[in-house]
């Protein structure tokens, strides 16, 4: 383990080294006031429109990948170790405007130009990641930009004839790449710290020493993706400092299947395992694309998720619905309970100090009949007013286990107890699962807010049982009157 007074990175083709700093100053603030390259734009300061798109770059077992993300909420001392790319690192191979610039301009992707820098960006890091996309995948890359002008139409034109055109080889990520490599392997495993008049900010060289700064500093700000503290700092001017800044720790990033369990690191973002998650848990494959845009997912991880205690906490739902457990830490101690019991009440979580979420257990839901569900205002990049996780065991017509949480509802993610009694049981039919819908308003008492007001929650709660019985249903509502035992047709009618 090595330690050095500032941060460390590659910034385009430059080694940047910064000693005095704040821990909560951003990466888009670094560019912009500072070195100025103004091609990265500053829109929402809360990662939602777009325009301050980056790709960052860090080594992954062995393999350079780059990702894009808001640079507005990614804070400097993160980047510690890793390579960021901006627009002005764009060019093609025999210069002037790279493939996916040209494709823009020939397309008319642009009228008013504002948000087209971070347009580009995030088309390029697909363009470099997928060179054959559809208009599926273009969509999910621009799902985390916002354009007011053109309808999209000209952009997803634009990416498709720029995935035409090829040309990776000869981009200057891949002429680069060795050259990057290199250069980033000299600065991984080491840590950093970032002092100036505002606070300390620790970059920990791997994860028992986070443990060990942790413990000794219970007190600090644990920074992960920054996808809602990075909000802290440039909506609500909250300080952070001490933060411990523990995004990059390969300690906390493994997926891995033992068994028949899913281990998910605190530290996993939630692309880094969506791969996993589609294979494994195919029921929350759509879910999982609608939590955030692809920037947040990129830079957001599952733990935090979880750690912040968020009644509206996408992660939570489904979690709970799987039957997931979590193991805590606090130095070299761990202890394992399950996630439902880790949330006490509105931001209390049962957490002791200097003790930190490690790891996510889930058990793979063989057998079992999965599905995840959000309702937002915006169908992509938009906080849920409404999550909802369901795992429902079926053997011979008959429900036997009933798993179902809500995110939205109530102070912290919760299961719909009176609504699991009365599917357990009970056979698998359309009038089960109304009844449950109606156990809805007895499980909850919901707040209102400009979300959503608590009458349309506790309606959408109801309707996402109803859904469910539609997708994994036979849609034979006679089914009761063929030889069901009347005491079980007394409880669902």
């Amino acid at each position: 383990m090595r330690d050095a007074d500032g941060i460390r990175f590659i910034l385009n083709d430059r080694d940047i080294e910064v000693r005095d700093g704040a821990p909560d100053a951003t990466l888009l603030d670094f560019l912009r006031l500072q070195l100025r390259l103004t091609g990265t734009k500053e829109g929402c300061a809360e990662g939602d429109c777009g325009a301050c798109t980056v790709l960052v770059g860090r080594l992954m077992d062995g393999r350079l990948v780059y990702e894009p993300v808001n640079a507005c909420i990614r804070f400097l001392a993160s980047c510690h170790a890793t390579h960021v790319v901006t627009i002005e690192h764009l060019r093609g191979a025999q210069g002037g405007l790279h493939p996916v610039q040209l494709a823009m301009m020939e397309h008319h992707g642009s009228q008013c130009g504002f948000c087209t820098p971070g347009i580009v960006m995030a088309l390029y890091g697909l363009w470099i990641g997928n060179p054959k996309p559809d208009a599926v995948a273009v969509e999910t890359a621009l799902q985390g930009n916002l354009c007011r002008c053109t309808g999209y139409e000209s952009i997803v034109r634009a990416a498709l004839a720029a995935a035409a055109a090829g040309g990776q080889a000869f981009d200057r990520l891949a002429v680069e790449r060795e050259d990057i490599m290199a250069r980033l392997a000299k600065l991984a495993g080491s840590g950093a710290r970032l002092e100036g008049p505002s606070g300390l900010g620790v970059v920990p060289a791997d994860l028992d020493q986070f443990a060990q700064i942790y413990a000794d500093m219970p007190e600090a700000t644990l920074v992960a993706g920054a996808t809602d503290v990075g909000l802290w700092v440039t909506k609500f001017l909250k300080p952070i400092s001490p933060a411990i800044f523990i995004g990059g720790l390969d300690g906390l990033k493994g997926v891995t299947q033992d068994g028949e369990w899913l281990s998910i690191g605190a530290g996993a973002t939630y692309s880094e395992a969506e791969d996993t998650i589609r294979r494994l848990v195919p029921g929350a494959a759509d879910y999982w694309s609608r939590i955030g845009g692809w920037q947040v997912r990129n830079a957001g991880t599952i733990g935090g998720n979880i750690a912040n205690g968020s009644p509206i906490g996408e992660t939570p739902p489904l979690m709970i619905a799987l039957g997931a457990e979590i193991t805590l830490r606090h130095r070299g101690q761990r202890r394992r309970m399950k996630l439902e019991d880790f949330f006490i009440a509105y931001g209390k979580q049962d957490r002791q100090k200097g003790e930190f979420l490690e790891t996510i257990h889930v058990p793979l839901p063989a057998g079992r009949l999965v599905s995840a569900y959000k309702v937002s205002k915006r169908h992509h990049a938009d906080i849920s007013a409404v999550a909802a996780g369901f795992c429902i065991t079926v053997r011979d017509g008959i429900i036997e286990e009933a798993r179902i949480a809500f995110g939205g509802m109530a102070g912290t993610p919760k299961r719909a107890t009176g609504a699991e009694v009365t599917l357990t049981g009970a056979p698998f039919c359309e009038r089960s699962f109304e009844a449950a819908a109606a156990a809805i308003p007895e499980d909850f008492t919901p707040l209102s807010d400009w979300r959503a007001s608590a009458d349309y929650r506790l309606l959408v709660a109801a309707n996402l049982l109803r859904r469910f019985w539609l997708e994994h249903g036979t849609g034979d509502v006679h089914r009761l009157d063929r030889g069901v035992d009347a005491t079980i047709m007394g409880r669902v009618a």
